[in-house]
């Protein structure tokens, strides 16, 4: 209400301006001797006063005018138009539907008590020239001025200097007492909480005879002793559990000089996980044979882990260089990699538009996923191979804007790893758990699950062994080769505006998957007789509908989803970590939606229903809720 008010008020005040300047338009020019001002140099930009109105004195007491005033006549016709075009503009307010009458009636009310203060004001304004006719004439030296009320003056000082400051913002045109530091404007800070709860349930008849191992804990600790009388970390596939989490993430985008920005983030993590910074509270992150890790527990402190840094060059709209850590840069789904993923290494965009809504990109880029430790083996005299993995992947797409209304975006991608792999060992005989293999480091050092593993260490069989009783210390590696090729399209139609409908769908399948050599190697993914019923496709589809983002209060989305991913489809430890508890091997649909409580806080549901494709039945239940905050 108030600001429609002021409007209305303002309106009047411009409307008296002409007749309140008039009697200064009309006086004498002002002499040199009083108008000099020490110089100032051409380029030094003005300040706010500067660009403000000279103060208005008030007239000398006795001064007298060299006109007699003429502003009452003018003055009172214009009261008369300005009250009656703000009475003409709130009724036309109220037939367009943006006022209630009673939004109305109260608006020309306060308009008039304005009106009321200002033929006031004028009023005080005309006795005053009539005092400054009676004055003695003005000298050539006099400045003759009409005096406005303190309240007004002020008033138009406050405003004009907001209305400057507005519009120059960052800009060079004031002084330097009003301009932000150079490196403040190029400064671009974001932060987003996320508070989760979640709940995990899993049906009756899930296998629990230990058909799960849970090989990150073992490749991410000593060696499992097979012979041993402890048995292998596995997976809960029968007990329910519930967790409060939270996810915090801060960063920063700086502008460089010469087109190039450079971009840093933190943010929490139950572990140095590459797929989620989810940080569990009160979780404990309990080890291999259940040990206690330092963080969590006992309102203990959380870590937190450098998630982004990178530089990134962009000359043109059209191309950028991005290297370091930064996000996925490929149009992908959640099948094939997690939406938390950060990618390590260079990365080349191209973007063109050829035509109106045709624009072709292509993306590659070559990605260090493990290095090799320099000292490797580190309690050998002689040192290991390397054995470098890498992500060489380039993706051809384009945007093609098909009709008003209907948007397709669709690409192609090849993914290649190279030697993700396990490898074999040269065949040796372990003395204890720290005694190496010398392909140890082909292990991953990170996995979700799904994925079909092999032995890597070749033990001989031996009289300290008791010929392959004791001491079989094992690590495990991936057992197939990844070149994975990707078809990913979206279509989105607009014609609900502002609602839009949109259709992802990706398909994924592993060239490099060969069954027949898996049958001799594989420890899980084992069906009946021990069988190997492992694959190498997976499909995606998931229908949204609901505002593309969440940008105000009240915006909101729901969607769809259904995934078929088999165990050798992808990388297990690089795609969705919440569908069926992560990785791969798993069949199921999602359904979700969420909204905008504020333009920065929105609340989310989901629900995921998963069930093991290959193997022993392993099926889950999953519900989180969310709410989520950005800055």
């Amino acid at each position: 209400m108030r600001p429609y008010h002021h409007l209305l008020s303002y309106a009047l005040l411009l409307s008296f301006a002409p007749a309140a300047l008039q009697g200064a338009e009309e006086a004498p020019a002002v002499s040199a001797a009083t108008a000099s001002a020490p110089s100032k140099a051409d380029d030094a930009p003005p300040s706010i006063d500067e660009l403000l109105p000279l103060p208005v004195e008030e007239p000398a007491e006795g001064a007298q005018a060299n006109t007699q005033p003429t502003l009452a006549p003018m003055a009172q016709r214009r009261v008369q138009l300005s009250e009656n075009f703000a009475v003409n503009l709130v009724n036309r307010l109220v037939e367009r539907g943006v006022l209630t009458q009673a939004d109305a009636a109260e608006m020309i009310s306060l308009a008039k008590e304005d009106a009321d203060l200002a033929r006031q004001e004028r009023e005080e304004l005309f006795s005053a020239a009539q005092v400054a006719a009676e004055a003695p004439p003005a000298t050539d030296a006099d400045v003759r001025v009409t005096y406005i009320p303190e309240t007004v003056k002020d008033e138009m000082r406050s405003q004009i200097k907001d209305e400057l400051l507005k519009e120059a913002g960052g800009s060079k045109l004031l002084a330097p007492q009003y301009q932000l530091p150079d490196w403040v404007a190029a400064f671009h800070p974001h932060a987003d909480l996320r508070l989760r709860y979640e709940y995990i349930g899993f049906a009756e008849g899930n296998d629990a005879a230990g058909s799960f191992p849970n090989f990150n804990v073992i490749n991410t600790g000593l060696p499992f002793d097979t012979t041993g009388v402890l048995f292998y970390p596995n997976y809960n596939t029968t007990e329910d559990r519930q967790r409060a989490r939270f996810r915090l993430r801060f960063g920063a985008e700086m502008d460089l000089a010469d087109s190039f920005t450079m971009g840093i983030r933190l943010g929490t993590g139950d572990s140095n996980s590459p797929v989620s910074g989810n940080q569990s509270f009160g979780g404990t992150n309990l080890g291999q044979g259940g040990t206690f890790s330092q963080q969590g527990g006992q309102f203990a402190k959380y870590a937190i882990w450098l998630d982004r840094a990178f530089l990134k060059w962009e000359p043109v709209d059209s191309l950028s260089l991005t290297l370091g850590r930064f996000d996925n840069p490929f149009f992908s789904t959640t099948a094939i990699y997690s939406e938390d993923l950060g990618f390590d290494g260079l990365v080349l965009q191209v973007r063109h538009e050829i035509t109106d809504g045709v624009e072709p990109f292509l993306t590659v880029g070559s990605f260090p996923v493990f290095n090799s430790d320099l000292q490797l083996s580190t309690n050998q005299v002689a040192k290991f191979e390397s054995r470098d993995k890498w992500l060489n992947a380039g993706q051809a797409g384009v945007n093609w804007k098909i009709g008003k209304d209907w948007n397709l975006k669709i690409a192609t991608a090849w993914y290649d790893f190279r030697n993700i792999e396990g490898e074999l060992s040269t065949p040796f005989v372990p003395r204890n758990a720290e005694d190496p293999g010398d392909t140890d480091h082909t292990r991953p050092t990170f996995a979700q699950k799904g994925n079909t593993y092999m032995e890597l260490r070749r033990i001989l069989p031996d009289a300290t062994n008791g010929f392959g009783s004791t001491n079989q210390f094992q690590y495990y590696g991936l057992a197939t080769p990844f070149s994975v090729q990707s078809v990913t399209a979206r279509l989105d139609y607009n014609g609900y505006e502002p609602l839009q409908v949109s259709l992802l769908a990706e398909y994924l399948k592993n060239h490099a998957f060969d069954a027949g050599k898996l049958n001799a190697l594989a420890v899980n993914n084992l069906g009946a007789n021990n069988k190997f019923e492992g694959g190498d496709t997976a499909y995606y589809a998931s229908l949204r509908v609901g505002r593309p983002a969440l940008l105000k209060k009240g915006d909101w989305f729901a969607y769809l989803g259904y995934r078929h991913v088999e165990s050798d489809a992808v990388v297990d430890g690089f795609n969705d970590q919440d569908f069926g508890g992560g990785g791969t091997n798993m069949k199921g649909y999602t359904l979700g939606a969420a909204i905008a409580v504020s333009p920065s806080v929105s609340l989310a549901l989901r629900y995921m229903s998963a069930d093991q494709i290959a193997g022993p039945q392993y099926r889950s239940n999953i519900f989180q809720f969310d709410i989520s905050a950005k800055f």
